[in-house]
């Protein structure tokens, strides 16, 4: 971890395995929310799919919060059905939103519609009820530098990543994967009061090395939009 030249104000928290993680960031981000619920009538929470939160879900669904005062979506999403292996919505369902979470308000990126132009409008009606700015942002990263679906490949990163972006979702159609995609843009995800970014593995530590290395080409790699003062990085062999 030490080779690595992080931006002033950016942290990094390394734990022994990934199960470890899990319950670090867990906690931490319940304390997040915790916080703002003291103050705020609601919070929010916008968390990101893929294997490596299923630890992280589980053991965040046991904290001891006022789960229904808290807004629950993803940052991006696969526009295929609940219900499918590939949906982000049947994980979080699956492994967060239970036990104590379970009365949480989720608002889903899938809607119905054969395509994702088709449902956007939908999408756009259901974040209108997201409590904004987003509290907690958790998200996770590929080896090509992609973050929610903002990939490198897709012809939209540019505009969804413009901070004068007024829609708050964009459809993504990256040539590099199976699905057409959803996926929160630039303006609302760069507001987050907390924005956390999960990583496992020594290739994601490269990944991030390469990020750090040229911090200006954002195209290249849209993580890079991140990496600036607050963000805290959580890091497991």
């Amino acid at each position: 971890m030490s080779e690595l030249k992080l931006p002033e104000g950016v942290r990094i928290h390394e734990a022994k395995s990934a199960g470890q993680l899990a319950q670090d960031l867990a906690r931490d981000v319940a304390a997040l929310l915790a916080d703002r619920l003291a103050r705020a009538e609601r919070a929010s929470l916008v968390v990101s799919g893929g294997s490596t939160p299923v630890p992280f879900f589980q053991a965040l669904s046991l904290a001891e919060l006022d789960w229904s005062r808290v807004d629950v979506t993803l940052a991006d999403e696969r526009w295929v059905p609940e219900g499918d292996p590939a949906s982000n919505t049947t994980l979080v369902r699956r492994h967060l939103l239970r036990n104590r979470a379970a009365s949480a308000r989720y608002l889903p990126l899938k809607q119905p519609g054969e395509t994702p132009e088709q449902g956007l409008a939908a999408v756009r009606e259901v974040l209108s009820e997201l409590t904004r700015p987003i509290e907690v942002l958790v998200l996770g990263m590929g080896n090509d530098g992609h973050t929610a679906s903002l990939f490198p490949d897709a012809p939209e990163l540019l505009e969804a990543l413009a901070a004068g972006t007024p829609a708050p979702v964009a459809v993504m159609t990256p040539a590099s994967q199976p699905q057409r995609r959803v996926t929160l843009t630039y303006p609302i995800l760069g507001e987050a009061r907390h924005t956390l970014l999960h990583l496992k593995g020594h290739d994601k530590l490269e990944t991030l090395a390469r990020a750090l290395a040229h911090p200006g080409e954002v195209a290249e790699m849209p993580i890079r939009a991140f990496l600036k003062p607050g963000l805290a990085v959580y890091w497991s062999p």
